[in-house]
């Protein structure tokens, strides 16, 4: 696919999805919010796509924010239109059916930390700094930060880093369960691979399954869970993958999947 403002290539089953505007640190502007939507809409609908890395071009910005020059221009009305776009999309990544992980390699603050946030996992660069300081600016996190991040390091934390504005380094963020390794950044896009590749090595409707039971199963209470839980452990148990999983381990050969 071509686009103005990415860089989206398919290799070995995996989509690599690059945010390419290093001249503005991969700020996220309309085109950019419109293209990404775009992106992951492909990937939904390639079967040869079981995974996909999101990264920022250049070594300084996974992405450092929303494109103020856009916003500054906004009043109440398109600005919440301009919000739920943005939410749009990252509920798309966020509800995708295949694991998406973000490779951090510098700066995500604002939108980009947000976009981080909606990823499946991230694996960040040592130099990586997340951060949500748009009260800052006088105005508020509008793509879904101020709800994902109090998923992730609880409610006290999550105020505290949207209220103060301030910027968390990899220490902070391994700790509070952010993200799920740190790496030297010359490693990066290595380690974000390897973990694609550990990944796709297992079933696929099982890594598909079990990746909706965890995101519908934090939406709701811990029973409604559980019980989304047990439905797609008896979908995936009447699936072609787990007879060939379970036939192989006790034949003690690798498995052949076949993704049914």
């Amino acid at each position: 696919m071509d686009f103005e403002n990415l860089i989206y290539e398919v290799s070995d089953r995996i989509a690599v999805i690059t945010v390419n505007r290093p001249e503005k640190l991969n700020a996220l502007n309309d085109v950019t919010i419109r293209e990404l939507g775009a992106a992951f809409v492909e990937v939904s609908r390639d079967d040869g796509v079981h995974a996909v890395i999101l990264t920022g071009a250049g070594d300084k910005a996974f992405v450092a924010g929303a494109d103020i020059k856009e916003l500054v221009s906004l009043d109440a009305p398109g600005a919440k239109l301009t919000s739920l776009r943005g939410q749009g999309v990252m509920g798309l990544i966020d509800g995708l059916n295949k694991p998406v992980i973000a490779a951090i390699n510098g700066f995500a603050l604002g939108g980009g930390f947000e976009l981080a946030l909606c990823c499946h996992m991230r694996v960040a660069s040592e130099t990586a700094k997340l951060g949500l300081p748009e009260v800052g600016l006088g105005i508020i996190p509008g793509y879904g930060g101020t709800q994902r991040l109090s998923r992730i390091v609880g409610k006290g934390r999550a105020i505290e880093l949207v209220l103060t504005g301030r910027q968390m380094d990899m220490e902070e963020a391994v700790l509070t369960g952010l993200v799920n390794r740190v790496v030297p950044p010359a490693d990066l896009m290595e380690n974000a691979f390897i973990l694609a590749r550990t990944i796709l090595g297992n079933g696929p409707v099982a890594v598909r399954n079990a990746l909706e039971s965890v995101r519908r199963g934090l939406e709701g209470t811990l029973r409604e869970g559980l019980l989304i839980e047990a439905d797609l452990f008896g979908l995936t148990a009447g699936s072609e993958d787990m007879k060939e999983g379970m036939t192989a381990f006790l034949e003690k050969r690798k498995a052949d999947f076949k993704g049914k």
